[in-house]
């Protein structure tokens, strides 16, 4: 309920001093609350994501959000792959071991693709390459830089939203048409 565009719409003006009164704390707050969400796997990436450029503009946003989305992928990969392998290897075994060819051959490309062409959820594009011994320096490298365009995007969206609601208008989908979007 709180993380919702209406609710960002609400406490836009607060919000706003927050962040200006504890500038890199902020930041890193904001960074450390979306590592949370994504380690927890708790719906509301994209949500997280616009709030971000709503509130820090699409660059510093873009920053804090491959960082905290690094960050939390990198621990529920490392639980898929120390905590439930034996677990999820009993449930998915032979569909991971097709996939597994691919990933084998070239790790970096795959997950850079998946991460950059959002198919599947996030969570999953996680989880699956720790069950298919993909290392981890393969897993984070694909991680940061699959995510950056997707992230860029939607930060861009939420600078947007705070400017149509700095200027007193309602948000609407006409706000893609705006030069900044296009």
């Amino acid at each position: 309920d709180y993380i919702t565009l209406e609710a960002l719409k609400e406490n836009r003006v607060a919000l706003r001093e927050w962040v200006t009164a504890h500038g890199v704390a902020a930041g890193l707050v904001y960074t450390a609350v979306y590592a949370l969400a994504i380690s927890i796997s708790i719906p509301g990436g994209l949500i997280l994501t616009v709030a971000g450029g709503f509130l820090f503009g699409p660059y510093l946003a873009t920053v804090c959000v491959v960082v905290g989305a690094t960050i939390g992928s990198t621990v529920v990969f490392l639980a898929a792959r120390y905590a439930f392998t034996d677990f999820l290897q009993a449930m998915f075994g032979s569909v991971l071991d097709k996939m597994g060819a691919g990933f084998n051959e070239h790790p970096k490309s795959y997950l850079f693709v998946l991460r950059l062409v959002p198919l599947f959820p996030f969570w999953l594009v996680s989880i699956v390459p720790a069950f298919l011994g993909v290392s981890l320096s393969s897993y984070v490298i694909a991680t940061l830089f699959g995510i950056i365009p997707a992230t860029f995007i939607y930060t861009l969206v939420g600078d947007g939203a705070g400017a149509v609601l700095d200027r007193g208008q309602d948000l609407d989908l006409s706000i893609i048409c705006e030069p900044r979007f296009i």
